[in-house]
């Protein structure tokens, strides 16, 4: 049976200590863990990439590309562990394991005050923080040659090393359920995803909004169309930009971006039909358009006071982005509104329910943003802060008791991810290696951190 070599992690790793954790295994592990550093962030954190194995296959695995989605970190602490284990993931499939151990490190200590728990839905959007469109490194919107950012550089760097014939990025998703997004189908995929999530008892999002638009490979699973330009608009919502995911495809890769939630949402799963689809959707749009002036009105109260605050434009760029894109949703959602070009397609109840949460979820994250903002400056002079307090408050308990949110622990988060990280891995590989399936010895039962213990 498969063994921690480090003690488990039951919450979020911080930069530092995702270093110093892969710094310990590469000490353990000298033969076959090597770490190095293959870039610095624009504050000058060093990005380390942990490489286990020596295989002529190479695997890549990103953790970090948004700030705040932490669960990455402690996936690949676990999937290093499981390679330096299990030798059919290296020997057994000629691969090495290169894995990313945070590629924004800047931003993810800007959500260091919510990391370390408690785990609260106001306390983690309190502490928020996502730099705007234009900062994140995994997009590139003027295309490889002209990026910008030396995290993104960094990673490009990277991929045209190694030639990766899989890689995948590790995200995750505040409130709803899990889902994958691929660059080309991996048949079966769906299948380990639907067993993995059961097994751990994480629900899947069969509509998220973010493949609202994008045909379907499987419940859950969603290929990614090939990127075109468009305005910022649509690169915000719909990645509608080239980007770090389809870069090395000129080396054969196909890339995965593996989605985990930190709360949980039942309803996500739901794919009988509605009985009241226009109505729902109506709902939604209103609610959206309402909090959107809402949030305005606030704005313009509040940054006159900011001028003098260092490092303001960092958290008001994100506001920028999210108040410019969320009346192009509502109008997008609304059946009031139809757009004769690109009319929604047929929506489920897990539809619904994925749009009203991502709804809400841009509301929170201004209204938290704004939060930070305020409290920050030090003085409140537009008398912002106690409104800021009710809205987040109020939505927050929206996402409780109107959607059933329930906060899935650290250990089982990371543990879905590593299960659907090597099931992608496998069926990338296509070598015939003798990896366990589902239903046979071995497969899906070594979790990490006993569920007792979580």
């Amino acid at each position: 049976m498969w063994r921690c070599a480090l003690p488990p992690l039951l919450r979020y790793p911080t930069v530092d200590e995702l270093a110093a954790r892969a710094a310990a295994l590469a000490a353990r592990h000298p033969r076959d863990a090597r770490l190095r550093r293959v870039g610095t962030s624009r504050a000058g954190t060093p990005l380390w990439l942990l490489s286990v194995g020596h295989g002529a296959r190479q695997a890549l695995v990103v953790a970090g590309p948004h700030a705040n989605e932490p669960v990455g970190g402690a996936t690949v602490l676990r999937l290093a562990e499981r390679a330096l284990a299990d030798p059919r993931l290296t020997e057994g499939a000629d691969a090495t394991w290169n894995l990313l151990l945070c590629l924004d490190p800047d931003g993810l200590r800007r959500n260091e005050g919510w990391l370390s728990g408690p785990y609260s839905l106001g306390r983690h959007f309190r502490h928020f923080f996502r730099p705007g469109f234009l900062e994140q490194p995994e997009w590139l919107p003027d295309g490889a040659d002209a990026a910008a950012l030396p995290e993104t550089r960094a990673l490009l760097r990277v991929q045209d090393e190694l030639k990766p014939f899989f890689q995948c990025s590790l995200h995750g998703v505040d409130v709803g359920g899990a889902f994958v997004e691929l660059t080309r189908d991996l048949p079966g995929l769906a299948q380990r995803v639907a067993h993995a999530a059961a097994r751990l008892g994480i629900p899947r999002e069969l509509g998220p909004y973010d493949a609202l638009y994008w045909p379907g490979l499987g419940p859950a699973v969603h290929l990614i169309p090939p990127p075109h330009r468009g305005d910022l608009a649509a690169a915000i919502t719909e990645a509608a930009v080239e980007s770090t995911w389809f870069h090395p495809q000129r080396h054969g890769t196909v890339t995965a971006i593996v989605e985990a939630p930190m709360w949980g949402v039942p309803a996500v799963e739901d794919a009988a039909r509605p009985d009241d689809r226009d109505a729902v959707l109506r709902a939604v749009s209103t609610t959206l358009r309402h909090d959107t002036r809402v949030l305005e009105r606030l704005l313009a109260r509040v940054r006159p006071g900011l001028a003098g605050l260092p490092d303001a434009g960092r958290l008001l760029a994100p506001v920028d982005d999210y108040l410019l894109v969320c009346p192009g949703l509502a109008d997008a959602w609304d059946p009031r509104t139809p757009d004769p070009v690109r009319p929604l397609p047929p929506l489920r109840r897990a539809h619904l329910t994925a749009l009203r949460i991502a709804g809400r979820r841009l509301a929170l994250r201004t209204a938290g943003l704004l939060h930070q903002l305020v409290t920050a400056s030090g003085d409140d002079p537009a008398g912002a802060l106690p409104e800021l307090d009710r809205l987040i408050d109020t939505w927050c308990a929206d996402y409780q008791d109107g959607c059933g949110a329930r906060w899935i622990p650290v250990a089982r988060q990371a543990e879905y991810q590593t299960r659907v990280v090597r099931a992608a891995f496998e069926l990338a590989a296509r070598d015939g290696a003798p990896y366990p399936r589902p239903g046979e010895p071995d497969w899906g039962t070594q979790a990490a951190v006993p569920m007792h213990r979580e």
